[in-house]
């Protein structure tokens, strides 16, 4: 999954980002609204979480624009509110969901891969193909019985794939999904982490190369 975190107070937005990314989930960080709307015109974010009062452009606005794109992007907007008007005006604009500061942490990585799954094609909450079960909220694989322990990056690549069921998904596409802006589109790092997985799971073999487009679990 890949998500935009727009938050203007700097401790807030590393501390959501860094708990996030725990959670397998490749996150950017701006701090004003005009800012987010570049990165959401370039980048194919599944959720924004969005601040409501940001400089530059309010929040308010953010969230209209979103709405209007006709982007599948989801939107779950943080306000220092809980007021019932309040959430009910972020709704009206156009919001899919809505969270009051302060709130806990686990709650919004639920909230988040709740949207997430609304972002795509409907998908279960637990992916099983050929033996293999992912669990994404447990962040749990298990192969024919036996449990699989993988990196954040090995875990994200997997469910990418998992997610496809059966289709084939470009490194490009994992590099959107999986890392965030700073990774540099050329490097290899899909192929290492494609290796890692493989060599994890072990025999017989379950991620398959389809040389030209990407990669697919048979």
């Amino acid at each position: 999954m890949r998500l935009l975190v727009v938050e203007d107070e700097q401790l807030i937005a590393e501390a959501v980002a860094t708990g996030l990314r725990r959670e397998s989930i490749a996150v950017d960080v701006v701090g004003d609204g005009r800012t987010a709307i570049e990165k959401i015109e370039v980048n194919d974010y599944d959720v924004v979480v969005l601040d409501r009062d940001i400089p530059g452009m309010h929040g308010d606005d953010v969230c209209r624009w979103v709405s209007a794109s006709g982007s599948s992007t989801r939107v779950l907007m943080l306000t220092a509110s809980s007021e019932l008007r309040d959430r009910v005006e972020g709704l009206e604009l156009g919001a899919d969901d809505y969270l009051a500061k302060p709130f806990a942490f686990t709650e919004l990585v639920a909230r988040v891969r709740a949207l997430g799954r609304r972002a795509r094609p409907a998908a279960p909450p637990v992916l099983e193909r050929s033996g293999l079960r992912l669990d994404p909220a447990r962040r749990e694989v298990v192969r024919d019985g036996q449990q699989i322990v993988l990196s954040k990056k090995e875990f994200g690549v997997l469910e990418e794939l998992m997610r496809a069921d059966g289709a084939v998904v470009s490194a490009e596409t994992l590099l959107e999904k999986v890392w965030d802006e700073n990774i540099d589109p050329f490097t290899g790092v899909v192929r290492f982490v494609i290796k890692q997985v493989r060599r994890k799971l072990g025999e017989p073999g379950l991620v398959e190369t389809v040389i030209g487009s990407g990669y697919r679990v048979r």
